[in-house]
């Protein structure tokens, strides 16, 4: 006899279930985003290591040189980073002062427009600032003693990137036998396509943050602005969060020229320029390098954004984007679950495979009704 479960509680049973889930993944926060961000850097580099072990290179050896070479990248960008923001630092005096004149410009235009406004006080501004760090110094002390716990643990990514490269077979293997012999083919395509996810995310991300920044460069140069190099380059990494990544990646350049240039105009043809750069990434650059796999609706994009930043912070906004796409992919091969992996795609595409199967069902009832004429 079969035990029918009760609509009410598996409702129930689902909500303490996520709410267990969410509870673990804030606590062990530190350690699963360590975690994840060592697995999908594994997956990336993952080519280059077995590239390197089919030349007849020791397995071992081809991990430590695949993992000097990611720690390569990483620490160009470092440098790249540091020095373009030891010649920004030069500015800040400058920036200070223009911001002490604008604020000047906004008083006497409130006392010129507006009767009885108290006009703005940039120390003011400074005490506030300093009254809002000592009422939540409790709150920033944990918040930092928290960073300094991620960074010690973000030194402990290469170890067990190591680790995952060469045991990956092994690991992959157990997974298989996990799920029993009966689902091995059904696994092993799962694993692949979400091998090919990552790599199709994070290579085209690469691919998308390099041609934006090349044209972010070519715009801010042309406009006059300086440090343009260094707007560019984190406008563009920022893109790698949806919607918020470059709205926040715009503001910056479109601050400093409002602060730094002698125009309105500047911030202006800024802000023009990043709007047409964002609609060419949203509209070609972003579905055409990183593919339709990995595209999610824009509700479950937001969706994913905002519980993300709730339960990792800004980590949470970067991996859980990602993330959605791998669950996409596993839905879509279990049975019962499709409907899931439905309300993650992109409705965009569903709609354009709805076109082609309509298209397809009027060809071939034309086709049917052209026998019948010839008949």
């Amino acid at each position: 006899m079969k035990l029918e479960v009760p609509g009410y509680l598996k409702f129930v049973i689902g909500l303490i279930t996520i709410i267990l889930v969410v509870t673990i993944m804030m606590e062990a926060k530190s350690i699963l985003v360590t975690v994840l961000i060592a697995l999908l850097l594994s997956i990336l580099i993952s080519p280059f290591t077995s590239w390197l072990d089919k030349i007849g290179i020791p397995s071992l050896i081809s991990v430590f040189i695949s993992i000097i070479a990611l720690l390569g990248v990483i620490t160009g960008l470092s440098i790249f980073f540091y020095n373009q923001l030891l010649g920004f630092s030069g500015d800040i005096a400058v920036l200070e002062a223009r911001f002490g004149e604008l604020i000047d410009f906004v008083n006497e235009f409130i006392s010129e427009h507006i009767e009885g406004a108290v006009p703005i006080s940039f120390e003011s501004i400074q005490k506030a600032i300093f009254q809002y760090i000592y009422d939540n110094m409790a709150t920033l002390t944990g918040g930092i003693i928290a960073t300094a716990s991620t960074i010690t643990l973000s030194l402990m990514v290469p170890i067990f990137i190591i680790f995952l490269l060469y045991f990956r077979k092994f690991l992959i293997e157990f997974v298989l036998q996990a799920f029993g012999s009966k689902n091995r083919e059904k696994t092993s395509k799962i694993i692949y396509n979400v091998k090919s996810v990552v790599q199709n995310y994070i290579v085209g991300m690469f691919f998308v943050i390099c041609i934006l920044t090349v044209l972010n460069t070519i715009a801010l140069y042309s406009i006059g602005i300086k440090h343009a190099l260094l707007f560019a380059v984190f406008a563009a990494i920022l893109n790698i969060i949806p919607f918020v990544g470059p709205f926040l990646g715009a503001t910056f350049p479109i601050l400093y020229a409002l602060l730094a240039m002698d125009s309105i105009w500047y911030a202006v043809a800024v802000f023009l320029s990043f709007y047409v750069i964002q609609l060419l990434e949203s509209n070609l650059f972003t579905p055409k390098i990183v593919g339709g796999k990995v595209s999610m609706n824009p509700l479950m994009t937001v969706l994913a954004l905002f519980i993300g930043n709730y339960i990792w912070g800004i980590a949470g906004m970067i991996l859980f984007i990602p993330g959605m796409a791998i669950l996409k992919v596993i839905f879509d091969e279990i049975e019962g679950m499709q409907p899931y992996a439905y309300l993650l795609g992109d409705i965009r595409k569903v709609r354009k495979e709805e076109k082609i199967t309509k298209h397809t069902i009027f060809n071939e009832k034309l086709k049917k009704v052209r026998k019948k004429i010839n008949i």
